[in-house]
Parts: C-alpha cells; sequence; structure tokens
C-alpha cells in the first residue's frame, strides 16, 4: 500500500510528464474542475478551460517544454511541486534562445485528490532576460 507521500509523488511525476506532453488539456485535468492556478501574483486561470490556455501559452512560447520534477514537500496543509522548465522559444515571435528556470508551485488538494488551488512562482525577470538573451 503506498504512503500518502508515495501518492503525492506519483501524482508530480504524472503532472510534470502532462506538461511535457504538449497537451495543454492533460495540465488541466490536474485540477478540479472549478481549481485555480495562479503565476507569480498574476490573475487567476480558474476552471480547466482557463488552465488548459495558460498551459498552453508556455507550450506554444517553448514547444520543446520540459518540466522536469526537484522535489515536492508537504508545507502545512499544502503540498509543494519544485520544478525546472528547460526548453527552446521557438513558437510564434520566438527568439530561439534556450531557456532554463526553476520554481516551484504550492497546492491546495481538494477532496477530489486534485489540485483545488496552485500558486506558481519563478523569477519572472529572469524568465524574461532568458527568452532575450539565453540561459547563462
Amino acid at each position: 500500500m503506498q504512503t500518502e507521500m508515495e501518492r503525492l509523488r506519483e501524482f508530480a511525476t504524472r503532472y510534470a510528464a502532462a506538461w511535457c506532453s504538449q497537451n495543454a488539456a492533460s495540465v488541466a485535468a490536474f485540477f478540479s474542475p472549478e481549481g485555480s492556478l495562479t503565476i507569480n501574483d498574476g490573475a487567476p486561470s480558474v476552471g480547466r478551460a482557463a488552465i488548459t490556455q495558460t498551459a498552453q501559452d508556455f507550450m506554444s512560447a517553448v514547444p520543446d517544454l520540459r518540466v522536469v520534477m526537484d522535489d515536492v514537500r508537504v508545507n502545512g496543509d499544502r503540498c509543494e511541486f519544485h520544478w525546472t522548465l528547460i526548453g527552446t522559444n521557438t513558437g510564434p515571435r520566438g527568439t530561439g534562445h534556450r531557456v532554463r528556470i526553476g520554481g516551484f508551485e504550492s497546492w491546495q488538494i481538494g477532496a477530489d485528490g486534485l489540485i483545488a488551488a496552485s500558486i506558481g512562482s519563478f523569477d519572472g525577470a529572469e524568465y524574461q532576460r532568458q527568452l532575450e538573451h539565453g540561459a547563462s
């Protein structure tokens, strides 16, 4: 029988694979139907359609996008999914530059076992710098 941490790690592994799939709806499927994704204190994407669009925006900008799970932690009543995003900005109006940026999402898991709310954070200024000049 899997422990709670093993289930969380397996969920996070599948979530990272969904980000790598170039199928934005597969990312949204990890969220409760009315779940939300907030990135860098921006306006939340609420519901699977909005989350699909947010994921698609990243996938379009970085068609070879890979999200690597770095760690999963439990922090009180939330879980933290730590990741590294790697890829090349070759999408529409792309610069052709490589990006490599780390960040994390703080998840509230709903009663349905899916993400009810995710608050994501990464260095937006560094991401923009890499889009314009490439990863160091």
